[in-house]
């Protein structure tokens, strides 16, 4: 399998380590029973909730069943404060290691930089926190291709807390190349094209397609009822070796992301009847610079929709379901 490399270990360490030292002074009961091993993500937004004051609250804080918790974007702020304004130096250090805590370590390099060059780091995102730690409970951020959230398994039934968002523009037109140089998920792609190949010529006459779901917010990841078609190709159609790529593109999609939630993920994809259970599709409407390299493709199943569109640049729309 393909993985990013990933540099910069040493610096992620140590501000690893200053976000605890800053989160055990904020309140020391709160990591108590994190100070043999680095803090969960949960564990960091208990603190931040604790350390935030009645002004922040108000302006952040939520019931846990607003409307806004549910929401998807590709380019949004689920609230007006950006994170490097409103919360101080400490509060600022917890929220970027909640944020990275929600990843593959091995990936966090490739995460900081497509952070960095969509939207000039972390400070201009957005978060929201939704009900109270220790009962139901959300944080979300959110800004240039992120959504991403941190439940700690209240919300039942939904892989990664609810809909997902990630992407990246690599460079400054937003128009990629081709081949997406520097684009951190376009091994995603890669992998995705590597099935194409692999396909007959009757199989790839059923799996590619003209266009694709437009992008409409939170209707980008609406399901399809069980009996609907889905688009594109059944995975039970294809051979074994064609369905172990399958497998192969799934494991580079959940590659960035921390084990517990790819596990959860796949629990319930698995339980919906896995890979058979699902329809690939890739759309050559939207082919950059016409190589039949597909830059627009989805895996889908009435209970999930992980759709790719690598044209101009990525935008990856993720929703599975129990």
């Amino acid at each position: 399998m393909h993985r990013p490399d990933c540099n910069d270990i040493d610096r992620r360490q140590f501000l690893k380590s200053t976000a605890l030292v800053t989160a055990a002074a904020t309140a020391p009961a709160a990591l108590a029973a994190s100070s043999k091993k680095a803090a969960s993500s949960e564990t960091l937004v208990s603190t931040l909730y604790d350390s935030l004051t009645a002004a922040q609250k108000k302006a952040v804080c939520f019931p846990f069943d607003h409307a806004l918790r549910s929401k998807v974007d590709n380019n949004w702020f689920i609230t007006p404060q950006r994170i490097g304004k409103f919360y101080t130096p400490d509060q600022q250090a917890m929220i970027t290691e909640i944020f990275k805590g929600l990843h593959n370590p091995d990936f966090t390099g490739k995460l900081m930089q497509h952070i960095q060059e969509d939207a000039g780091g972390i400070g201009n995102y957005t978060i929201a926190l939704f009900g109270e730690p220790g009962a139901n409970f959300e944080f979300v951020l959110t800004g240039r291709h992120c959504t991403i959230r941190c439940d700690g398994d209240t919300v039942e039934g939904a892989a990664f807390g609810g809909p997902i968002f990630y992407g990246h523009q690599a460079g400054s037109s937003a128009t990629e190349k081709p081949d997406h140089p520097n684009n951190v998920y376009w091994y995603q792609a890669k992998r995705a094209n590597e099935v194409f190949q692999a396909l007959s010529g009757k199989q790839r006459e059923v799996a590619l397609l003209g266009e694709p779901r437009p992008e409409k917010a939170t209707e980008t990841i609406a399901l399809k009822k069980k009996g609907e078609r889905m688009d594109g190709l059944p995975v039970s159609d294809m051979t074994r070796d064609q369905r172990d790529l399958v497998e192969k593109v799934l494991a580079d999609l959940l590659l960035p992301f921390r084990k517990s939630d790819s596990a959860e993920a796949m629990k319930y994809i698995k339980k919906n009847g896995g890979v058979n259970a699902l329809s690939m599709s890739f759309y050559k409407n939207h082919d950059i610079g016409g190589d039949g390299v597909w830059d627009v493709w989805q895996l889908e199943s009435p209970t999930m929709v992980w759709h790719f569109r690598g044209a101009p640049h990525v935008h990856t729309w993720v929703n599975i379901r129990a």
